[in-house]
């Protein structure tokens, strides 16, 4: 992996990342767990959490890449509390990221069969759409912690 776009691309998800990081920094579990109105659960940074976790430890992610699916992936969505939550969801960053970063992945390769529907999309589309979910997620999380705030005062 030493292409300029490859690189590119991994710039960009370790920015999300690193802001994402930041804006959950010290996050406590009345925040982690708040939602504006008694509505649907998805409505709480602690569902979002729970998805970025999710979304960077799912097998599909290695099989869409053409690695071998790793043997730790932890047990995402099982956190109690926000500081469990934010360690979960680094861990499963830093899975998904190592694997992006050693070399193995033929970013300019097609996906393949196992994507069914999205078989001749890049795996450089793949990551930048695991990005995009990152991005838009860690956004959300952070609208959310906002408004707790804001809610606060």
């Amino acid at each position: 992996m030493s292409t300029a776009e490859n690189e590119d691309v991994l710039d960009l998800f370790d920015q999300a990342w690193k802001r994402l990081q930041r804006r959950m920094d010290g996050i406590s579990d009345p925040e982690w767990g708040w939602r504006p109105a008694e509505i649907e659960a998805e409505i709480s940074i602690r569902w979002r959490l729970e998805h970025i976790t999710d979304l960077l430890a799912e097998p599909r992610n290695w099989t869409w890449l053409g690695l071998p699916v790793p043997e730790a992936q932890g047990a995402a969505g099982a956190a109690r509390s926000a500081a469990s939550a934010c360690s979960s969801m680094a861990a499963a960053y830093e899975l998904f990221r190592g694997s992006l970063s050693d070399g193995s992945v033929n970013f300019d390769a097609e996906v393949g069969p196992a994507a069914g529907p999205f078989a001749s999309a890049t795996r450089r589309s793949f990551v930048l759409h695991i990005a995009d979910e990152l991005i838009h997620h860690g956004a959300e999380a952070a609208l959310l912690r906002d408004l707790y705030a804001a809610q606060s005062r």
